[in-house]
């Protein structure tokens, strides 16, 4: 196996790619001609609505709902804030116009779709000098026929404009959530078309002659052709990626209840995973106006794997603000110009600045050898910009950074996992990206946590979870119905339709391959503003099924709220459908050796994380170690791309398959 990290390249961000690619296959000794698989994620996506670097977006919506965006869900995400700053949605008011058609509930014509309102539309659309279209009609997931005719009249009068229909993006009842949905796809949709096909056209340039796949944000593949046509869905494609390889890891190592650790340069993203299958949404929110506070962003309705995210990572600055506390993040220097230890002029510490200047990031060989260690230059910022502020030394000042950020890591997992009605102290972390392993033992102390699986190649987990995510799409309509008097011919006719819909984008990347559809219904008791999944049988539902899907919702609303409610009708607002290849299967990690543990002859100063004291650390190289093979702490596990810190009471062993394995344990033995 070849792997290779390069630092982001973000006026092309497929030089990167490209870079990275040639080194792989220099280590390798193939050419990209010989590549028979091809997978691609990213975050421009995510970074371009966050940056706001979209095209300008009009909405049209039907007469008399012009405002949709304006009132939202007609609350303040922070009642009592009298500064408080609205979310930012994209589109003005004067962006917003209307025609007149009216759909029912039901999907039946009320009004039908009125031409010379179309015309007046159109006038204003050219006022508005807007390059996409995002259509959203009352109703619509219901009856998408008024969309579909307004898309085939702008495509005709109008063609270069992008043109993005909600029924296709996000056809679900809840006209807000549907909206923004629809105009998030089309503000990013003209700028992720011309990368993903300049990319494309870049390797095939370059020999690859395989079609590429897209990693989505709910852990499946997709071809650049239905990227393009849902960029949304692109949206944390990237840390998708880790999460399935989390996943992975879980099901090999038998272990039921785990913790994705994921920490790149800029942010840290954590997620819960049970039985082998990580925590998903259909909804989550982009660019948040405050940062924790629901309700302060752009709502998306996807198919996600949930996980809480924070501006907490190797790029994270440091600084102490004008009350004199410490604080570090969301602010990042990126790649570009990076930590001050990078030589690439970067002026304001950071975490990995404090890493190196606590001896837990040594230069020897650091990143490959391609980025080279000014250790003098990291020690000197941080005693400038904090240790001077704080009346402290530059031990000090590092050893304050080092804390905040692993509070603020096992803080995001405490909340995620309190939110979610989970405990972190049962649960195993996995442990990977550039600094997951580095930062792993501290935030895993400061959890609860006592265990850590550290998998191989951990810088590039991403990207190796991408190897083993299905060619897949999901589908959601909403069809509201009361679970008693189901018309179960209806439903199944719905489902027939959307499994050769989703089928149809599967077979586009995965041809021939054996598939497996998954059924699932929304349901809630009738009133609630809020629906659980549950699973379906594959198959036609009969009458016979009410009862045994009565009986799962109420076990699952006992899971999440103690106690069912005796009395209720039930009723389902949406149906899901999911068609993906086959997982290989999964074989479990064999026993461990007998461990025995090794004592290292080469050592490195470190500051100790537990008692601020300098002591030395065992400095082992990972490539150096075989299965049974024990290292005590404190210890440095280094591989070309990370370092894995062994912190003094934990212990680290390797497993029958090369993974990392650390237990905390005071005396150092297991």
């Amino acid at each position: 196996m070849a792997s290779a990290k390069t630092l982001t390249t973000h006026e092309n961000p497929a030089n990167g790619a490209m870079e990275g690619a040639a080194r792989v296959m220099a280590q390798s000794g193939c050419t990209l001609a010989d590549v028979t698989g091809f997978i691609h994620g990213t975050t421009l996506a995510t970074n371009a609505l966050i940056e706001r670097r979209g095209a300008s977006v009009a909405t049209i919506t039907t007469e008399g709902f012009r405002d949709i965006l304006e009132i939202a869900y007609e609350r303040r995400y922070s009642q009592y804030d009298i500064n408080l700053n609205k979310p930012d949605l994209l589109v003005p008011r004067e962006n917003a116009l209307t025609v007149r058609e009216r759909m029912s509930a039901a999907g039946e014509v009320l009004i039908a779709l009125d031409h010379p309102s179309i015309e007046a539309m159109l006038g204003g659309l050219d006022k508005t000098g807007a390059k996409a279209v995002a259509i959203c009609l009352m109703h619509s997931y219901a009856n998408p026929d008024h969309e579909i005719r307004l898309r085939e009249i702008l495509n005709a009068k109008r063609p270069d404009l992008t043109v993005s229909i909600s029924s296709d993006v996000s056809p679900e009842a809840r006209e807000f959530d549907r909206l923004c949905t629809t105009i998030a796809n089309a503000y990013i949709q003209p700028l992720m078309e011309t990368y993903l096909n300049r990319f494309a056209q870049r390797f095939a340039a370059e020999g690859v002659r395989c079609p590429i796949l897209m990693m989505t944000a709910g852990g499946g593949m997709c071809t650049i052709a239905t990227a393009t046509r849902f960029p949304i869905r692109l949206v944390e494609s990237g840390p998708a990626g880790g999460a399935i390889l989390a996943a992975r890891v879980a099901a090999r190592s038998g272990l039921k209840s785990v913790l994705s650790f994921d920490v790149g340069g800029t942010t840290a993203k954590l997620c819960l995973i049970d039985n082998a299958r990580p925590q998903t949404s259909r909804s989550f929110e982009i660019a948040r106006a405050a940062r924790f506070i629901k309700g302060s962003g752009m709502p998306v309705r996807i198919p996600v794997i949930e996980m809480i995210e924070i501006g907490a990572g190797g790029g994270s600055i440091a600084d102490v603000d004008r009350l004199g506390r410490l604080t570090v993040g969301p602010k990042s220097a990126g790649s570009e110009p990076g930590p001050v230890a990078f030589m690439r002029g970067g002026t304001e510490p950071t975490v990995t600045d404090s890493d190196i200047a606590l001896g837990y990031i040594v230069p020897d060989n650091f990143a490959e050898g391609h980025i080279e260690i000014d250790v003098d230059a990291a020690k000197d910022a941080l005693a400038r910009s904090i240790g001077l502020k704080l009346g402290t030394d530059t031990t000090g000042a590092a050893d304050g950074v080092s804390h905040i950020v692993v509070e603020s890591m096992a803080s995001a997992g405490r909340m995620h996992a309190v939110e979610s009605g989970k405990d972190l102290g049962s649960r195993a972390m996995i442990a990977f990206g550039g600094n997951g392993p580095l930062h792993a033992s501290r935030v895993a102390r400061s959890a609860g946590i006592n265990r850590i699986v550290v998998p191989p190649n951990p810088s590039v987990g991403s990207a190796i979870g991408f190897l083993f995510a299905p060619v897949s799409f999901e589908i959601v309509r909403s069809r509201y119905s009361m679970l008693n008097t189901l018309d179960m011919d209806h439903i199944n006719a719905l489902f027939l339709h959307m499994i050769d819909e989703a089928k149809t984008v599967v077979a586009q990347g995965a041809g021939d391959a054996i598939t497996q559809t998954r059924r699932s219904a929304f349901m809630r008791y009738n009133g609630q503003g809020h629906e659980i999944e549950i699973a379906l049988p594959d198959r036609d539902l009969t009458v016979d099924d009410i009862q045994p899907l009565t009986t799962a919702f109420e076990e699952e609303y006992r899971k999440q709220f103690s106690r069912p409610v005796p009395g209720m009708q039930i009723e389902i607002l949406n149906w899901s459908v999911r068609v993906a290849t086959l997982d290989d299967d999964v074989l479990t990690v064999p026993d461990t050796p007998p461990l025995t543990t090794i004592v290292p002859t080469d050592t490195r100063p470190i500051i100790c994380d537990l008692d601020g004291t300098t002591k030395q650390a065992a400095f082992v190289a990972r490539a150096d170690l075989k299965p049974g093979d024990r290292v005590t702490g404190p210890a440095l596990v280094t591989e070309p791309q990370t370092t894995t810190l062994v912190s003094a009471d934990f212990s680290a062993h390797v497993d029958a398959i090369g993974n990392l394995i650390l237990i905390q344990d005071q005396k150092g033995a297991l």
